[in-house]
């Protein structure tokens, strides 16, 4: 007969007992993790697994859009100049208030400058547009250099005269506004951009024009226009007066994006077309840009009191003032000008000072 030991309180083999159950219990939870799996894996022994969460791709940091700012002068000038032109007058006589940026486009070392002497006046301006889209002053005018020029709108052909009396609200208000008032040159009608396609002749990208053909603005308007307004509807009749000055306020600048300032400006580096085309394409085409439509013809006589403060002028129609101004015989005013006139006699000049 086997005698078991006994259960008895205070017997030494009780807790030996319970010792050897639970390293039993301990073994047989460690061979049952080391058992299968579902799929016939083994199951590693040890502390769980770090469970690893794939973190979602992010997209690469774009840089901060520029914040506007407002600069201390509500005036910008923005002057296309050649290094032979006199431009003190601009920095001499206008406003202390206004502040001028000369651009010398023959000039690569000047301070403004532009990436290339190509398209006029044009290069220049949209270069302003493109440094200053963010920083832009109540209003910018945008004029040639010569104080005296033929297409300056006054008496004396005298752009200062013209600058000094400008009617800055109304330039505000209207956001934009040619500075030429009379009709002559450019209105009612300069082109008809679809009449006046080439037919022998319809993409200057792609061929080049007839032997002995003299490209004109007309007949290359209508690509012009659509390469750079795409999704616009070209005007039937484009008219405005010459020639490419004129004031804008920032807020009808900034209808358009610095996008496609820069993008217009890589078209006219780019262009096949000369200079005086290039150029004259947007010279027809800056009212449309800001907000006008391809007819932007106001009376003469309404022009000049808004935009100048010359009211009750003589002699006016909707087309001009005959005692205000008269397109002169030739487009290289006389030595002299303006106190001398066209047959050299002396003239009673009683403009801004000289």
């Amino acid at each position: 007969m086997i005698s078991f030991p006994s259960l008895k309180r205070g017997n030494p083999l009780i807790p030996l007992c319970g010792l050897m159950l639970c390293i039993w219990l301990l073994t047989f939870y460690m061979r049952a993790e080391e058992a299968p799996t579902n799929d016939g894996g083994p199951t590693t022994v040890g502390p769980p697994r770090e469970r690893i969460v794939k973190k979602p791709e992010v997209a690469p940091a774009q840089p901060p859009e520029p914040k506007f700012t407002t600069p201390s002068h509500e005036v910008g000038v923005v002057v296309a100049s050649l290094k032979k032109e006199n431009t003190t007058w601009i920095e001499q006589q206008l406003p202390r208030a206004w502040v001028p940026s000369i651009y010398i486009v023959d000039d690569p070392t000047a301070k403004l400058t532009v990436p290339l002497n190509k398209g006029r006046e044009a290069m220049v301006y949209l270069t302003y547009i493109i440094d200053n889209y963010y920083s832009l002053p109540d209003v910018s005018l945008f004029i040639h250099a010569s104080r005296f020029a033929w297409h300056n709108d006054n008496p004396d052909y005298d752009s200062l005269a013209s600058l000094l009396s400008l009617q800055i609200p109304y330039v505000k208000s209207e956001g934009y506004v040619n500075l030429r008032c009379v009709w002559t040159l450019g209105c009612p009608t300069e082109f008809r951009p679809i009449e006046d396609v080439n037919p022998g002749w319809k993409d200057f990208r792609k061929s080049h024009p007839p032997n002995g053909h003299t490209v004109t603005t007309k007949e290359v308007y209508k690509q012009s226009f659509e390469e750079l307004l795409p999704g616009e509807d070209v005007p039937e009749k484009v008219g405005v007066s010459c020639c490419a000055q004129f004031a804008v306020s920032k807020e009808r600048l900034r209808t358009r994006k610095r996008e496609e300032y820069v993008r217009w400006r890589k078209w006219l580096l780019e262009t096949p077309l000369v200079d005086e085309v290039s150029g004259r394409v947007f010279e027809y085409m800056w009212h449309v840009i800001f907000g006008k439509e391809g007819v932007f013809c106001p009376s003469a006589e309404e022009c000049y009191c808004k935009v100048y403060g010359w009211c009750n002028l003589k002699e006016c129609t909707k087309v001009g003032c005959d005692k205000w101004y008269t397109l002169p015989k030739y487009a290289t005013l006389p030595q002299g000008w303006p106190l001398v006139g066209w047959e050299k006699e002396e003239r009673n000049f009683s403009g801004p000072h000289l």
